[in-house]
């Protein structure tokens, strides 16, 4: 085979490749073997061995590639990364409409319907395409700088190297920005916990610590074996959407996974949003990724961006939690944590204890002021709960 014939059959190949890709980690479905899909990797990557010069980035060759990393560069946001606000009751979400309403004309505001979708356990990250091509991913960071995780997320199988037919129709020169949520199956991670006890390892609280911890490793094929997944929330990119709603049929054009079928929801109230909020309360369980809540939203793009941000939120999303787990156990230290931004945080060591299938052995105490109202001590008895399913917090100390 010369080099002309060599090059037809690896753009062949990749075409082969990806298809089957998206229909295994994108559409959950399956044409043919893992074995026959192999064998189609193995002929590219010899092919590719004898004419290096035709390897390009988006080959599926490159999903890892490279030797590890000693740092991470910084990637600066084209725009504002933010966290949600937080609500935990109806009366929370109440409050929240009351307070965009407040914000709109009158028939702006009667005229308001909302978005909903899984909020799931995992980490928020950024994609950046040009021309169709993925070149850059990044982590949320402070919500203004981040850092360059690229190679690591070219190791997640449902994240394109190129966008399906929309994509590829742009200009070289387009952009598109894609964000979402990196994660990990709760059979995936109970797996790697039993490794972790079969060597004697401490075992990972939860399923977002793994996934974090994944995308943050300095060599690509250790966070290759980890297996995450990816689901896409955001499209920052005018291709004709006016909806957050159309944002997520766009996105499945492009090629990634979304909330869709029951998992997300148009609402055209409040009323329906609780529905929805209900429905998944008592079927969350089901799922193979954990979830602490959904996020509901201003569907309207145009209001959306009217509302503006609140310090570190948008006004017009909120992350609608589920209640608090809770269990009871003992302190067995307090100490003091340091972010890498400086920040000091107290935590409680807790003797391990299951709260909703995951095991907590430690909670925060938030600040000084924190630990002086609960008067908590080492050796103390104390119900510990995961706020929204997630975050582990001390919810009461029973004083000796």
């Amino acid at each position: 085979m010369n080099k002309s014939e060599a090059k037809k059959r690896i753009e062949k190949l990749r075409q082969v490749i990806d298809h089957h890709r998206y229909l295994y980690h994108v559409l959950d479905k399956q044409e043919i073997s893992e074995s026959a899909l192999d064998s189609l990797k193995k002929e590219l990557f010899d092919l590719e061995q004898l004419y290096p010069d035709l390897i390009t980035a988006n080959s599926p060759t490159q999903r890892v590639a490279g030797a590890p990393l000693a740092k991470f560069k910084k990637v600066e946001h084209k725009k504002l990364m933010l966290s949600l606000q937080d609500g935990f009751s109806n009366e929370d979400i109440i409050a929240w409409e009351e307070r965009i309403k407040r914000l709109l004309t009158e028939k702006e505001a009667s005229e308001l319907d909302y978005f909903c979708e899984l909020k799931f356990d995992g980490l928020a990250v950024e994609l950046l395409y040009q021309g169709g091509i993925f070149v850059l991913g990044a982590t949320r960071g402070n919500g203004i700088i981040g850092e360059d995780i690229t190679q690591n997320l070219k190791t997640i199988e449902a994240i394109p190297l190129e966008l399906n037919d929309l994509g590829r129709s742009l200009t070289p020169s387009s952009d598109i920005v894609v964000r979402g949520e990196v994660l990990i199956s709760k059979e995936r991670f109970a797996k790697i916990n039993k490794q972790q006890a079969r060597a004697n390892l401490p075992l990972y609280a939860n399923p977002r610590n793994i996934a974090a911890g994944s995308v943050r490793q300095l060599d690509p094929k250790i966070t290759s074996q980890r297996q995450l997944d990816f689901y896409a929330w955001d499209l920052l990119a005018d291709l004709g959407q006016t909806t957050h709603s159309q944002k997520h049929q766009i996105l499945q054009k492009l090629g990634f996974k979304t909330h869709s079928g029951d998992s997300a929801k148009h609402c055209l109230s409040l009323g329906e949003v609780f529905k929805f909020r209900e429905y998944w309360l008592t079927r969350r369980e089901k799922l193979p990724f954990e979830i602490d809540g959904l996020v509901a939203q201003v569907n309207n793009t145009e209001l959306f961006e009217k509302l503006g941000v609140a310090g570190k939120s948008p006004r017009a999303a909120i992350a609608f939690k589920f209640p608090l787990k809770e269990a009871q156990t003992i302190v067995e230290d307090i100490i003091v944590q340091v972010g890498r931004t400086g920040a000091i945080t107290p935590l409680a060591i807790l003797k391990p204890v299951a709260i909703g299938g995951t095991m907590v052995s430690r909670a925060t105490l938030h600040n000084e002021d924190e630990i002086k109202r609960l008067g908590i001590k080492i050796n103390d008895t104390v119900i510990v709960g995961r706020a929204g399913d997630v975050i582990p917090d001390i919810i009461k100390v029973f004083l000796k």
